[in-house]
């Protein structure tokens, strides 16, 4: 494909592109991607992934070459879409970027260039001036303020999509639900080094957004809640379930021996006191919260990686 890749030499770069509704977009969003990538002279590919449009884009796609299409079943969401382009990309380094022509590929170089001064496995893109409603822009400053000050990455857009990534960062990143938004801070916990550059934010052209809505909101929120989790817990749930199951059974416990001395030494009728049930409850937590603690241990011993996505078709034009 194109200055793809000569023979017998590595791929330098692959670009993953996730797309959902948005055949206005597409043709022009790769015109204007192998004008900088034919500039740079490194060996590339172009992955896309139809993620169970409705419209028109994957035959749209379908008229594009060179290009490599995955196309979904249905619509699983961005996460698993970057998850199929991780798995399928074949580059030293992965580009990823939105399909709605807001992310401008003329910023493709700069990113190498940041790359190559920092050091840095990971390049975050920073719409510093968006090009968005002013409720986006105050929504996004805000969970980027509660996400750093709480998982301690420093990144003034987590959620920008246009990022340039080492194949090691790529291959360790497992996503779901919706922890796209939280990559940066994923990628951060696992010890990789992260910088950011400020990028050109284009206005959206064609079509409406996709993940402004209140019900993407809600899912945020509950992935952001296992991001802290995971955050200090992901290889030790032992040390939250267990901690916090301890502290229960104990309290529970002393709430029995309480009931139990004053039945035998005092002879009171404890069979009506709430406080005896209150024991009882926390006693029975107390195991179960252990229990479960365990059981994540086991779970993630033996734990396996599966895709969350069905892959309908993938066709490759070059």
């Amino acid at each position: 494909m194109v200055a793809f890749m000569e023979k017998g030499s590595r791929l330098q770069l692959s670009i993953v592109i996730p797309a959902y509704n948005e055949a206005e977009s597409v043709a022009k969003l790769h015109a204007e991607l192998l004008q900088v990538l034919n500039s740079l002279g490194k060996s590339f590919e172009i992955i896309f992934i139809n993620d169970g449009s409705t419209d028109a884009t994957l035959s749209e796609l379908k008229k594009l070459k060179p290009i490599r299409i995955i196309s979904f079943s249905r619509n699983f969401g961005k996460s698993q879409a970057l998850q199929a382009g991780f798995s399928a990309s074949r580059g030293e380094h992965i580009f990823t970027m939105d399909s709605d022509l807001q992310d401008d590929p003329a910023e493709l170089p700069n990113f190498l260039k940041k790359m190559e001064e920092s050091g840095v496995e990971l390049v975050c893109g920073w719409k510093k001036n968006r090009s968005d409603s002013f409720m986006k822009r105050l929504v996004s400053k805000v969970a980027n303020g509660l996400t750093g000050f709480f998982t301690g990455t420093k990144v003034h857009d987590m959620n920008c999509g246009f990022k340039l990534y080492c194949k090691e960062v790529v291959k360790n990143l497992n996503l779901y639900g919706d922890m796209h938004r939280y990559i940066p801070a994923l990628v951060a916990t696992q010890g990789f080094k992260i910088a950011e550059i400020q990028i050109n934010h284009r206005e959206r052209k064609f079509g409406i957004s996709k993940y402004g809505n209140f019900r993407r909101f809600s899912k945020s929120f509950f992935d952001f809640v296992t991001l802290i989790l995971m955050r200090r817990f992901i290889d030790r749930p032992m040390h939250f379930f267990g901690i916090i199951g301890m502290i229960s059974a104990f309290c529970g416990m002393v709430i029995l021996a309480y009931q139990a001395y004053i039945k035998i030494f005092k002879g009171v009728l404890i069979g009506n006191h709430p406080i005896l049930l209150l024991g009882v409850l926390l006693v029975v937590i107390g195991v179960q919260l252990f229990s479960s603690g365990f059981l994540g241990e086991l779970v993630i011993r033996q734990g396996q990686r599966q895709a969350l996505y069905t892959i309908r078709e993938e066709t490759e034009r070059s």
